[in-house]
């Protein structure tokens, strides 16, 4: 597995990337000077007599309790133990890596007072694969994710259970496993690795990686079906789309052109067709898919900033032996990129369930009823339809802002949250019911062109279509749909759809 060095405060979107696909994540060596000098303010801070919140006080509404130089260790470790109060399911390990690795590159930069032995556990740990269990509930994005967090940072003090290459075992068990002792907090320590927005993170930025794999196996099933309809290539013509400016808009539409170009099927009706215009779910396709992705590139790039900032209280500044308490723990900026990538995986969702359902029917489609040879004796993708129907009014019910709600905690000392831990959490249950709509899609469509014999698609999308094709074949009679649909769902949830049709589709990134 490769590794990637991150250097704290401009890693980029491809290191996060890579990271959740199982790269490991080490320090630049470059962040250690700054890192030093942050322990060490906090070190003469902790030695003088004034109270300074989160070092020598209690936390949150008890922040006017002055804590003894004797009973200091003793506060962070309780802050971990009490703050320990997750519920729910346990994360899924990829995310709960990424998580550690965005708290890594926070505490890089030096402003978090945290000890340099510190930092090397958190390597050791993402390098040994051994990763907390950590409740997915809990957190209202204020102060930070605190419960997720803390369930990160008990593993680290010996507390609680972590999943290992070899199986859930013991915190104390894991640890030993790659030669760890449980961490003894130094002050400030807890507080540091338990406030931030590193579980808001890295769920929001699982989803936004698989969101953009979704979308681009929707331009491919939206472009075979475009050709299974018999519909036109036209409203993909650039100049089109250059009159209305918008960047996603555009390379949508060059990218649905790429995917039909040279297609016999679409060839065979440029004349004598008497049809003047296609449904809205394939001639807006540029417009609709075109604003997911210029909506998903918006909260990638709300994501990078908030992934390259220190999001703790308070702040340390070396420079000036100063430790300064804010708001950056706040999770606005990632509860309201959480809510652009649900509108995004909603919407791609649903212009899809609309090309379904076009494809069934014989009124707009031309094909037999049901994409079936024997309507009435087989229904054919009947039910698949109204699986994907279900699934996008699920998903419709789950796009509502969750940055619109709020709700006051701890004594009313934190007033106002984000809730960006419910609007990143709900994100990846959305792109796996977008997917399973796309997976639908696939099978009708591939079944569309099927009908279209012996005319063919364009290469691209005959590649498309062969990738399924070699897992599932035509339907003809009815057999048991699930295991046809799982296979088609596996091909885009791999990214082995859109890479069948060796076209360069748009990415994150991609100009």
């Amino acid at each position: 597995m490769i590794a990637i060095v991150l250097t704290p405060g401009s890693a980029t979107l491809a290191d996060w990337r890579a990271i959740y696909r199982g790269a490991k994540p080490k320090l630049d060596p470059g962040c250690n000077a700054a890192v030093a000098a942050g322990a060490e303010a906090v070190a003469r801070i902790a030695a003088k007599s004034e109270p300074v919140y989160g070092i020598n006080t209690g936390f949150g509404k008890l922040a006017h309790v002055r804590i003894e130089a004797a009973d200091l260790a003793t506060l962070q470790r309780n802050i971990v133990l009490s703050h320990s109060s997750g519920t729910g399911d346990p994360l899924p390990p990829r995310i709960v890596r990424l998580m550690m690795a965005l708290k890594l590159a926070s505490l890089g930069q030096g402003a978090s007072g945290v000890q340099p032995r510190t930092l090397s556990f958190l390597e050791a740990m993402l390098s040994g694969d051994v990763i907390p269990v950590v409740p997915g509930q809990g957190s209202v994005g204020a102060s930070g994710d605190l419960a997720p967090l803390a369930h990160m940072t008990a593993a680290m003090i010996g507390v609680g259970e972590v999943d290992t290459l070899t199986g859930r075992v013991s915190a104390v068990e894991g640890l030993a496993q790659i030669g760890l002792q449980p961490l003894v907090l130094a002050p400030k320590e807890g507080l540091a690795l338990l406030n931030g927005t590193q579980f808001s993170t890295a769920a929001a930025l699982a989803a936004l990686f698989e969101a953009e794999v979704l979308y681009q196996a929707a331009l491919v099933t939206g472009a075979l079906s475009t050709d299974g309809a018999r519909g036109t290539d036209t409203p993909f013509d650039p100049r089109i789309h250059a009159l209305r400016r918008h960047r996603g808009q555009i390379e949508t539409a060059a990218a649905l052109q790429s995917l039909m170009a040279g297609s016999p099927l679409r060839a065979s009706h440029l004349t004598d067709d008497t049809r003047v215009q296609d449904p809205y779910c394939l001639r807006c396709q540029p417009q609709v898919m075109g604003a997911c992705l210029d909506l998903l590139r918006d909260a990638a790039d709300f994501l990078a900033t908030e992934a390259n900032g220190v999001s703790d209280n308070p702040l340390i500044f070396a420079d000036r032996g100063e430790a300064l308490s804010g708001g950056n723990f706040h999770a606005e900026p990632v509860a309201f990129a959480a809510d652009m990538i649900a509108l995004a995986v909603c919407e791609i969702g649903s212009i899809a369930e609309r090309r379904i359902a076009m494809l069934i029917d014989p009124v707009l489609s031309g094909l037999p009823a049901f994409l079936t040879p024997r309507p009435g004796l087989n229904s054919g993708f009947m039910i698949p339809q109204v699986t994907a129907a279900a699934l996008v009014s699920e998903n419709k019910q789950r796009a509502y802002p969750a940055s619109v709600d709020s709700i006051p905690t701890s004594a009313n000392q934190e007033d106002h949250v984000s809730m960006a831990a419910h609007g990143a959490r709900r994100l990846l249950p959305m792109v796996e019911n977008a997917t399973a709509v796309i997976g639908i899609e696939l099978l009708m469509a591939a079944q569309a062109c099927d009908f279209r014999a012996p005319l063919k698609s364009s290469a691209p999308l005959e590649a498309a279509r062969a990738a399924l094709r070699e897992q599932v074949p035509t339907l003809d009679d009815d057999r048991y749909m699930y295991p046809d649909m799982e296979k088609a769902l596996a091909l885009v949830r791999s990214g082995q759809l859109s890479a069948a049709v060796s076209v360069r589709l748009p990415t994150l990134e991609s100009a």
